[in-house]
């Protein structure tokens, strides 16, 4: 350990004892990939303010890597499953959904996707099982009497596991398919109109048959979601609770959800007082580059540079698809630092340059760097953003589809097909976001409005945490939908009530008129016989 980490640890019980009251302990339940990556910049910055963090940390995780976070103390805990079983469910996922699985027909895609989220949730699930099962974990958690916990909604157990230990708990989510989750365990509003579903690939500017086409897929995803869950997780947490219950119901008692995104690529929609958008928490500027690649980076002259990567979980690609884009990366004058795994292109320039491993964010930050080539993660989006850099999105799966519409509809970004692109295509959309300024000048664009905030992303992170801690949660601020059923919350209850008064008004005035009528009538035929 470096001399600055132990400075730093002996200084943590000082921090704490000068700030009475502030320093707290977070239990963090993670997810692997991106999701890690992500969280663990909010771990780090809770940890500078003096607060201790605690990772669970199951024996077959894959990308949580302890020794890489020192400062971060883990509590290790066997599963059933291996390093193994995760790897090759990941890699199935993947090849199944970047192998061609996109280019099928809407509800076939969707009916797929859900036979691929099945084998995940089972994972989880067992996961999920070896942890909270685990009497020997679990009474050393409740013995260490944490603040708060803090867990990624996409995978279920942050919740049971708060529920368990009777602690509050803060989300931190990019989105659920359909807006399930967050829709029907956060109470937020999703107006079909003009609010487009995560996975529909659609604006907030939708035709009469796109809206229709929302709207249907709204109904389908909120029908799986609770088909899913009954067989899957109601009986499971009703069973370790000891109690009727569901899994919607126990995420409904999140006190916080930070969403990882922000109003730079979404679209304006209603939101809740205990949901906070803190999308690009992570970004921070740029810092210099290894020698080696810096040397490269230079050596581009005034034509600059193209950086390129698909993410921390695509490992490789087809060779076909290799060489197509490695072609077309060979006749531009810019030079390029593609991240890449796997067998050599055969059709690889002198400009490029291949990496297993790139510092993203710096590079981008270098005033060198002309177009990001990205597969729409979250991460990499915003990091582009923060930096005013275009980019050239072909996206693969997951929430990255709906990060490139947003900025293509923005003016920051050109979109491909990874299945159907070709050397041309590349070579096209390259030339129009580093040659044609309207996409430089949409991207500083974004960038302008990410960086004017009165708050930092990650200090507002942090800063409902750490309510939470202070506050032994924030039921002040959850809505009371909570507490409604679902005709209430429609209001059908009240628009059946008015109806009825209404009917019944216009019934009563009907018969007073038919009434009325017939008096006249009977009294018009007595003045003829009279």
């Amino acid at each position: 350990m470096s001399t600055k980490w132990i400075s730093f640890l002996l200084m943590v019980p000082f921090l704490c004892y000068f700030s009475p009251g502030r320093c707290g302990k977070v239990l963090v339940f993670p997810m692997e990939y991106s999701h890690w990556i992500n969280i663990k910049t909010i771990l780090d910055e809770l940890i500078q303010r003096g607060h201790e963090v605690t990772v669970l940390l199951p024996s077959a995780s894959v990308f949580v890597d302890p020794n890489e976070s020192p400062t971060i103390k883990f509590e290790p805990y066997t599963s059933s499953l291996s390093k193994s079983d995760i790897e090759d469910l990941s890699q199935r996922c993947l090849h199944q959904v970047i192998s061609g699985l996109s280019q099928e027909p809407f509800w076939t895609y969707h009916s797929r996707l859900q036979e691929i989220f099945r084998g995940f949730s089972d994972t989880v699930e067992q996961v999920c099982k070896d942890l909270v099962l685990n009497k020997e974990v679990m009474t050393k958690l409740r013995r260490s009497k944490f603040d708060a916990v803090l867990a990624d909604a996409f995978a279920p157990c942050g919740e049971l596991l708060a529920e368990l230990l009777k602690l509050p708990l803060v989300y931190t989510l990019r989105f659920f398919p359909g807006y399930t989750y967050e829709q029907h365990s956060g109470g937020l509003p999703v107006p079909p109109s003009y609010v487009p579903l995560p996975m529909s690939q659609l604006t907030d500017h939708m035709t009469f048959m796109e809206r229709v086409g929302n709207m249907l897929f709204l109904l389908y995803s909120n029908f799986w979601l609770e088909v899913f869950t009954v067989e899957r997780w109601d009986w499971f947490y009703s069973d370790v609770l000891g109690r009727p219950t569901t899994l919607s119901e126990t995420m409904a008692k999140a006190d916080i959800w930070l969403i990882r995104t922000y109003w730079d690529i979404e679209f304006p929609r209603p939101f809740l007082p205990n949901f906070e958008f803190v999308g690009g928490l992570h970004c921070k500027p740029a810092k210099p580059l290894p020698k080696e690649m810096e040397d490269f980076v230079q050596s581009s002259g005034d034509e600059g540079v193209v950086v390129f990567s698909l993410g921390s979980m695509v490992s490789n690609v087809t060779e076909e698809r290799a060489n197509v884009i490695a072609s077309a990366l060979a006749q531009i004058p810019q030079k390029v630092v593609w991240k890449f795994h796997g067998k050599k292109p055969d059709t690889l320039g002198s400009n490029t340059w291949l990496y297993k491993w790139i510092p993203q964010n710096d590079l981008l930050g270098h005033p060198k760097t002309k177009a990001f080539i990205t597969h729409g993660g979250t991460n990499g989006v915003y990091e582009a953003i923060y930096h005013g850099v275009p980019m050239v999105g072909i996206p693969l799966f997951a929430d990255q589809p709906d990060n490139i519409v947003r900025l293509v509809a923005k003016g920051a970004a050109v979109r491909l097909n990874f299945h159907t692109m070709t050397k041309s295509d590349l070579l096209n959309a390259l030339e129009a976001v580093i040659y044609d300024p309207f996409y430089k000048e949409n991207a500083m664009r974004l960038s302008r409005i990410h960086h004017d905030q009165p708050v930092k992303p990650l200090d507002r992170a942090v800063f409902w945490i750490e309510f939470v801690m202070r506050h032994k949660g924030a039921k002040h601020l959850r809505p009371a939908v909570h507490d409604l059923t679902w005709l209430q919350y429609h209001s059908l209850d009240v628009i059946a009530f008015l109806l009825a008064c209404v009917a019944a008004v216009t019934f009563i005035f009907t018969k007073g008129c038919v009434l009325c009528c017939r008096r006249l009538a009977k009294s018009e035929r007595k003045k003829h016989r009279d």
